[in-house]
């Protein structure tokens, strides 16, 4: 649905992008990780056919952003870090402002109202002028102008900057509710918005990207290996040597309380054989999940890595 090449923009003598490329599959929700200033909010406007690209080529839908900007900007509904609203405006009227812009003609105008009224939850303060309310309902305002058209795709540039934890979690599930029929990308700084509600992350440093996967192998490639808690019941010393027995196992530690983390080779799947020799011993099995690194930790390690390859 999306495809990102080669993309790189220079303002004068300062490169904010460089040579980015990325796609996202139709349906996806995308999380763009990246501290301030490092470029995500640049690459989201050349998405949007807001900016040109100094070189690459973008595509959403299959539509060139330079050489079909028109039908790029209709399969798109976009918020960008700050909300364009009106504050002397009722939410009413302001989304059929906006429906109007975006060329919804009249037949339809007053249900793709609704509809975006209904699905971002703002129903109780449609005829409150947008000035008088919270920065949750605010953005929720946002969200309600990038839907009103029904796009393909959803491009939201920090979409939870400045919420109270409340606003947060209203905004996160919203986002979610909205992927499988929309293409979705979030770009966030805020590392535990991307993990609670992307697939799969694209990591950007200093206008580059440093990693492209799922948290979940991001984890497994920066380690290096699997990683398994198990608690048990039992003896520590006869666990410790049990474990080890086992195929595919590289290393195990306990914490002395009964917990135990278990390493083993990347790609295997170790936890059918674990389970079944731990119980066949006699040992009781209490607890066995998978232990992954935080966004924190993926992102530290990646960046860091890249200052000292400078």
């Amino acid at each position: 649905m999306i495809e990102v090449d080669h993309v790189t923009k220079r303002f004068g003598n300062i490169t904010a992008v460089r040579n980015v490329t990325f796609h996202v599959e139709k349906g996806e929700i995308l999380g763009f990780l990246g501290p301030n200033a490092a470029g995500k909010t640049t690459t989201m406007r050349i998405i949007t056919a807001f900016l040109p690209a100094t070189s690459g080529t973008v595509r959403v839908a299959g539509n060139d952003v330079f050489e079909k900007s028109i039908a790029v900007r209709e399969r798109i509904g976009y918020l960008p870090e700050n909300v364009p609203l009106y504050n002397h405006m009722k939410v009413k009227d302001y989304l059929r402002f906006v429906s109007r812009v975006k060329g919804i003609d009249d037949r339809n105008r007053d249900s793709r109202l609704e509809h975006a009224i209904e699905l971002c939850s703002i129903g109780d303060v449609r005829e409150t002028i947008i000035g008088k309310l919270s920065k949750g309902y605010k953005q929720r305002v946002g969200l309600a102008q990038a839907l009103i058209h029904d796009p393909d795709v959803l491009i939201l540039d920090e979409p939870t900057n400045g919420l109270d934890p409340k606003q947060i979690i209203e905004v996160r599930e919203l986002i979610k509710n909205l992927g499988g029929d929309r293409t979705i990308i979030v770009s966030s700084h805020i590392l535990p918005e991307v993990s609670m509600t992307c697939g799969r992350v694209v990591i950007i440093n200093e206008g580059e990207v440093v990693a492209e996967d799922t948290p979940e192998n991001l984890t497994a490639k920066l380690k290096g290996s699997e990683s398994l808690f198990l608690r048990i019941e039992g003896s520590p010393e006869g666990i410790l040597s049990t474990i080890k027995a086992v195929p595919g196992v590289m290393s195990v530690t306990t914490n002395g309380e009964g917990g135990y983390e278990v390493d083993s080779d990347v790609g295997q799947d170790v936890r059918r054989d674990l389970a079944a020799t731990l119980v066949g011993q006699g040992w009781g099995l209490l607890e066995m999940r998978p232990i992954g690194m935080s966004l924190e930790e993926i992102y530290l390690k990646l960046t860091t890595r890249e200052e000292s390859e400078v």
